[in-house]
């Protein structure tokens, strides 16, 4: 039986003499030169392939960072208008039915309500949705609960009351509903 001490002995013997057969027949060296030059080439293929992989991920990221930067470009503009919207809807929801009555103040609102309207319609284009919020379960990512309330009719965890309506543009939060959630009664 050979021990690993002599394997290695024969093996550097065996090296020795494959050296000195190539010095002395061109077409060994010849193709120890060919298998070495097939080694490299192997070794340069799979670098290429590594590059363009690499290559193509990064392509692939930046055409997805630029399409998520022209979708959600706009996020801050359309938060800004939220705070119109919002002085919009309160000064609409103020107009007493005295005032609705009147001949003048009632075209002066209908031009208020136009102008409602019409930021709905855009936020609608743009896609800008309001959040759903009473009757439906807190969800963190969509509502904030700015307090509780004690209710026998509404399961504890569910929305009651709406303090300041949320809204998302296509998938993102734009702004979180302040809301308020029932409890169990004391």
């Amino acid at each position: 039986m050979i021990d690993a001490k002599d394997e290695e002995q024969l093996h550097d013997e065996a090296e020795e003499l494959r050296k000195e057969t190539a010095d002395e027949a061109p077409e060994v060296a010849e193709h120890d030169r060919v298998a070495e030059l097939e080694k490299e080439l192997e070794e340069a293929r799979s670098k290429a392939l590594y590059a363009a992989a690499e290559t193509q991920n990064v392509r692939r990221r930046l055409e997805q960072e630029l399409q998520q930067a022209t979708s959600y470009a706009s996020a801050g503009f359309a938060r800004d208008m939220l705070a119109i919207k919002d002085h919009l809807d309160r000064a609409l929801a103020a107009v007493g039915d005295d005032l609705r009555a009147d001949k003048t103040a009632s075209q002066f609102l209908a031009g208020i309500e136009s102008t409602a309207r019409e930021l709905d319609s855009v936020f609608q284009r743009h896609g800008i949705s309001r959040v759903k919020s009473v009757g439906e379960p807190l969800d963190p990512h969509r509502h904030q609960a700015m307090l509780e309330i004690p209710s026998q009719d509404a399961e504890p965890g569910t929305i009651v009351q709406e303090m300041q309506p949320g809204y998302t543009m296509k998938d993102r939060l734009l702004r979180p509903a302040l809301v308020a959630v029932a409890k169990k009664p004391d």
